[in-house]
């Protein structure tokens, strides 16, 4: 019997799934695991519609939203526009 390697991007098919994603990862992740969380995003949206929507090239974008990478917050906001996402802040209640 094969098995194929889980992707996350495969299960990324709305909207709503998306934000619950990022939103889960915002929540309790890393900056690594935020950045690999927004380029899953991005692959299961299509890396050229993005690259097309950013003006960034698609290599600029995979080296940006790959494991480990460090990425300037201006890329972060442009990919986050054209996912058809936005940061919002709610204050922390103690």
């Amino acid at each position: 019997m094969e098995t194929s390697k889980f992707d996350i991007a495969d299960y990324l098919d709305s909207n709503e799934m998306i934000a619950e994603y990022l939103n889960t990862v915002l929540e309790e992740g890393n900056d690594a695991e935020i950045v690999t969380a927004i380029g899953h995003i991005a692959k299961a949206i299509g890396m050229t519609k993005i690259a097309e929507e950013t003006g960034m090239s698609r290599p600029s974008l995979y080296k940006a939203l790959s494991e480990g990478a460090k990425p300037q917050f201006s890329t972060i906001m442009k990919v986050l526009k054209a996912v058809g996402g936005q940061i919002h802040i709610n204050p922390i209640t103690t």
